[in-house]
């Protein structure tokens, strides 16, 4: 078990407790945890803001809920789990007859032993989340019912890192943390996320600046939107990451362009990860690539997953734990994540400077001089291929593509080839 990958299950059990919502304290809380890993910016952005056809929310923090039996007992307790409490309840206080009561009970029928997460951002109402068992042995009666919270003018509060780079061309990362305890969707991805921004930093350079973002869902991509709108034509790539934790290979929704560079890098590196993995097109519905990929913007932002929202289980239920997140698919997640940041980093085009026939290889040891050696072969395979295609048009994905090679390997061989006079990238001609 990869070190990286237990330090990400560590950062999701530690977050996990947190109440969030797309607006309070539980945000703000998530965020400090975070900068003590990242120098995160952290945004608040008023009540009552416009930002396109939304208004920023009244801003919703919950101290404590209940409902209590004659006897005391506190038979729904948002101690327990905040899970329990329909997101962005209003206030309440009252003691009413199960039969008033149940109208604001949630479960899963289908699912007896899990609580829901429901939700109730935009529109005031009030309730709580049980299992189905818990909702069967209710009796009659009365019941004392209590929801502490407060919804009045604050901020939405989101976190942005940006890390500089050669050129002022952007990759976009993008990650929600308005869900409370969900570990795989999406405490997963935000640690993903971190653990590849400490990646990127520790990079000695960077062909293009990251911007990464720890966001609410809709209304966060929404806002950072609107507050950056004459400068998104910078971002020339993107990812929302989610789900990133749980389940077998991958799942890359596409960006609206449907072929944009990060289309196919993604693509790409999936058909070499050795695991089983899905594509698909772009639709208006899912995480916040719906957002980055409006019309009116019309981002080359993909979404990169492991399981697909809606496609599990344990998707917004009390399942959804850090016992469901796996260290090992935390890393694998990563791993891929840096696979296709070196695609979009390292893909350029070259031109073959001695290209009549094919240069003695041999002669300055770039030739394997004993059979059997497979990795040797394959090596060999790439350099003749990049040898081959650098003319100056392809790329070096354009060439794995053909070659049906790994990038990695197309890459590694152009640095060797370059390395050895024999190449050069086009940008260095005069």
């Amino acid at each position: 078990m990869s070190a990286v990958g237990v330090a990400m299950h560590g950062l999701v059990t530690e977050l996990y407790p947190i109440c969030r919502s797309i607006t309070g304290n539980g945000v703000r809380q998530t965020l400090e945890i975070l900068r003590r890993r990242l120098p995160l910016q952290v945004h608040e952005v008023p009540s009552g803001t416009a930002v396109f056809d939304w208004t920023v929310p009244r801003e919703w923090n919950i101290r404590d809920a209940y409902v209590k039996a004659a006897d005391g007992r506190r038979v729904i307790d948002f101690r327990a789990s905040n899970l329990h409490v329909l997101n962005y309840s209003v206030p309440v206080r009252a003691r009413m007859t199960l039969a008033e009561l149940k109208p604001h009970l949630f479960t899963r029928p289908d699912l007896p032993d899990v609580i829901p997460y429901k939700t109730s951002y935009y529109k005031e109402a009030w309730g709580f989340c049980l299992r189905h068992r818990d909702l069967e042995e209710l009796g009659e009666g009365e019941y004392d019912v209590l929801i502490d919270a407060s919804l009045e003018a604050g901020s939405l509060t989101y976190g942005e890192y940006y890390l500089p780079g050669e050129s002022d061309d952007e990759v976009l990362l993008s990650c929600h943390v308005c869900h409370p305890s969900l570990a795989n969707d999406n405490l997963s991805a935000v640690a993903v996320a971190v653990s590849l921004a400490q990646a990127l930093a520790s990079r000695p350079s960077r062909r293009y600046s990251y911007r990464i973002l720890f966001i609410p869902g809709t209304i966060g991509s929404i806002t950072w939107l609107a507050r950056n709108e004459d400068s998104v034509s910078r971002v020339k790539h993107g990812l929302v990451l989610a789900g990133l934790g749980a389940g077998e290979g991958f799942a890359y929704k596409k960006s609206r362009r449907g072929d944009a560079p990060i289309d196919r890098a993604v693509q790409h590196v999936l058909a070499h990860v050795k695991q089983p993995f899905a594509i698909a097109s772009f639709s208006p519905y899912g995480y916040d690539e719906r957002q980055f990929c409006s019309p009116g913007f019309n981002l080359p932002v993909g979404c990169l997953m492991r399981t697909p929202h809606g496609q599990y289980r344990e998707y917004h239920t009390s399942a959804d734990d850090p016992g469901f997140v796996a260290p090992a698919a935390l890393a694998e997640s990563l791993e891929t994540c840096l696979r296709v940041v070196d695609v979009l980093e390292r893909d350029e085009r070259y031109l073959n400077l001695s290209p009549k026939c094919e240069p003695q290889l041999g002669r300055r040891g770039l030739y394997r001089t004993l059979g059997g050696e497979m990795d040797a072969a394959g090596r060999e395979m790439a350099m003749l291929w990049v040898l081959n295609q650098s003319d100056g048009g392809p790329t070096l994905l354009d060439i794995a593509e053909r070659a049906g090679l790994p990038f990695h390997a197309i890459a590694a061989a152009a640095e060797t080839l370059t390395s050895h006079g024999l190449l050069k990238p086009v940008t260095d001609l005069a």
